[in-house]
């Protein structure tokens, strides 16, 4: 009897469909008769009449019952628990003048005749409608299904839903077919750890010679493979999807183990013009252009980017986007994905010393370069206290007074060992006592005065990986100047390409475990190389050699990146073989697409936008998993479905898969450098 009487207090009986959601009514519906369902929240009780919201997915609307004209449908909503749902049948009314507010309902109350339970809700780990004493973030992710209910994410789901059709119809109208490609491929060394899944079927003899070794699928990095047959094929010229990915990389504050892109990809895309034909445009000390192919992929983007910006936040952007090499980026950034929205800029005090400005394509690589951030207290105030009071490792930090302002550069331990160094551009300085002393060169040059502030580091001059010493400095000073309040930074949205990477890398930790110590791809080993870098590229100057690679990159955070591919058999195969030095079983994987190579395949190329990052962006959240119905922690973890978990002996035994120790496990992991 007590389980019969929990099954009917929530009405398991009919009631009257809703005419109307919470966000629809308005003014022009007074004293209309209206019929609302959603979560009921806490009361605001007055002498009269009590007030009750009343929320769904689409907004909120105020609900008004009084006591003496309506005792059954007040006593019902007080004694209901906040957060119960409820089924609301009454009459719109405007409210006074003075009691408007602005939103869609804000003039607007409903005046309540009858209160239909549908559903109680009696056990509560936490008010989402609470937002001013919401919970830690395990308890959140724990209940995800009630975090969810908060308007903020509500929004942010919804956001997300209208940017993606948006996507679909952009890429539609330009000619681009939806394809969806396998999740389940096979594993390949292309750069990520993998998912692993494993299947009944102990034997592939379609494939071997009848192995009995338990076989595996591998969860798609991405679509990589599968859309560049694609192209290949000739079947589509133009491929897009809204794909779901899965690596399984450690645990970072801003990626999940499955995301998803906005993935495409082009037949017949360019392999850059010559230098001849489009010289460089000319900024500050570097080339600037787009020197390299694929530049339809970057019209399509900019194009998609636009689109989304004009609709969702109302800003028209550029027609172009700013593009800038990966050297120009490191050298002036001390990034390759630099944020543009603020000064602060690296330079490099070798070439002002020598009088002599160096490139990318430098004999010189392997040289040590000083460089120096200026944080000048004249007219940069708003970083002098960040600069003063910033606690990092990275560089040499110099404040500069009358007593130290002609000695500074020479006292400096950093500087020192650069200009003490014999093959330095300016080895020649009599570093005891030269009349043309590097301060004087130095401090004319950059017009430095008492109370600014110098960070010091030396780097190779061929810039190697993501970041260097004096990008940490540079962010770390923007970072804490805003978190103190003393800048802030500009709403509008930075854009800009990064182009010419490093084809290859020894500076990537996390692609050794698959490298082992031999050259990796920065993007991925179907990146074809500038065609100026051909030539290298066979002679075996691997480290000069720079890729079709472009990333988007906005307000410093990555959301794209892509490449033109290489199309021509032998040099994917020689990649393979000479350069990343592949074996003959990690070389299997890629078979198919070397003999689809070999059967016309045309110039191809894309790209993949990070859509859980841009939406991020749009949303104005911190963390990708804010904009993702069910995301993972920052470890990996679902709290909430409590994956990853054991499967029993039984079950593993059917895949002809042993368990072993966590502490074996780990050893294995140890002794395997990962």
């Amino acid at each position: 009897m007590l389980r019969l009487n929990r099954l009917l207090s929530a009405c398991t009986r009919p009631y009257p469909p809703r005419t109307h959601s919470c966000a629809q009514l308005n003014a022009d519906l007074d004293g209309a008769q209206v019929t609302l369902a959603g979560w009921l929240l806490p009361e605001r009780k007055g002498k009269t009449v009590s007030f009750f919201p009343l929320k769904d997915s689409h907004g909120t609307t105020q609900l008004v019952v009084n006591h003496a004209d309506a005792p059954e449908a007040a006593a019902a909503l007080s004694s209901l628990p906040p957060e119960s749902t409820v089924l609301i049948q009454g009459t719109v009314a405007l409210r006074p003048q003075t009691a408007r507010r602005p939103g869609p309902t804000g003039d607007i109350d409903v005046n309540v005749s009858k209160v239909t339970l549908l559903n109680p809700a009696t056990e509560m780990p936490f008010l989402p409608s609470s937002v001013h004493n919401l919970p830690n973030e395990d308890l959140r992710a724990r209940y995800r299904f009630l975090d969810l209910r908060r308007s903020i994410l509500t929004d942010n789901i919804k956001k997300r839903g209208q940017v993606a059709f948006l996507v679909r119809s952009v890429l539609h109208d330009q000619g681009f077919t939806e394809v969806e490609t396998p999740v389940l491929l096979r594993s390949s060394p292309e750069g990520a750890r993998e998912f692993l899944v494993p299947t009944r079927q102990l034997s592939a003899s379609e494939f071997d010679s009848g192995s009995q070794e338990p076989l595996f699928y591998a969860l798609q990095q991405s679509p990589q493979q599968p859309k560049q047959l694609l192209i290949c094929s000739g079947a589509v010229d133009k491929y897009y999807q809204i794909a779901r990915c899965f690596r399984d990389e450690d645990g970072r504050k801003d990626r999940q183990p499955e995301f998803t892109q906005i993935d495409l990809e082009m037949a017949f895309v360019s392999w850059g013009e010559s230098l001849e034909a489009d010289p460089p445009q000319q900024e500050g000390l570097y080339p600037q252009g787009w020197r390299i192919g694929g530049t339809e992929v970057r019209q399509v983007i900019e194009d998609l980017v636009r689109k989304i910006w004009r609709k969702v936040e109302g800003i028209e952007l550029p027609k172009h986007f700013k593009v800038m090499t990966y050297y120009e980026a490191m050298s002036r950034f001390g990034s390759d994905k630099p944020d543009t929205r603020f000064g602060l800029e690296i330079i490099n005090l070798s070439d002002r010393l020598s009088g002599t400005v160096h490139n990318a394509s430098s004999s010189a690589g392997d040289e040590e370069v000083l460089e120096c951030i200026v944080v000048r207290k004249s007219f940069e105030s708003e970083f002098i206290h960040a600069s003063r009071t910033l606690e990092q490792e990275h560089a040499e930090h110099i404040t500069l007074t009358k007593s130290n302002l002609d000695t500074w550069l020479l006292k400096s331990k950093t500087a020192r060992a650069v200009l003490a160094d014999p093959n330095s551009s300016f080895s020649d300085f009599d570093l005891e006592g030269d009349s043309s002393t590097p301060e004087a060169i130095i401090n004319e040059s950059l017009r430095l005065h008492p109370g600014d502030h110098i960070f010091l580091a030396q780097r190779p001059r061929l810039p190697k990986g993501g970041s260097t010493a004096l990008g940490k400095v540079r962010l770390g000073i923007f970072e804490q100047a805003q978190a103190r309040g003393e800048y802030t930074v500009t709403e509008a949205p930075h854009f800009l390409w990064v182009t010419e990477f490093p084809l290859f890398t020894r500076d990537d930790s996390d692609k050794d475990f698959l490298a082992h110590g031999r050259w990796s791809s920065s993007h991925h080993p179907f990146t074809a190389p500038m065609w100026q870098d051909v030539e290298p590229l066979q002679r075996g100057d691997i480290e000069h050699v720079r890729g079709q690679h472009y990333d988007l990159v906005l307000n410093g955070v990555e959301i794209g990146g892509g490449s033109v591919r290489i199309h021509d058999a032998d040099m994917q195969d020689y990649i393979f073989s000479k350069v990343l030095q592949l074996s003959d079983a990690e070389k299997a994987p890629f078979n198919h697409l070397l003999q689809a190579l070999r059967s016309g395949a045309p110039p191809h190329g894309g790209i993949a936008l990070g859509f859980d990052r841009l939406m991020s962006i749009l949303c104005k959240t911190q963390s990708i998993r804010d904009v993702i119905a069910f995301p993972k922690t920052s470890g990996g973890t679902d709290l909430m479905f409590k994956s990853p978990a054991a499967v029993d002996a039984g079950t593993l035994k059917q895949y002809g898969i042993g368990a072993i120790s966590v502490a074996t496990a780990r050893d294995s992991k140890s002794a395997n450098g990962q």
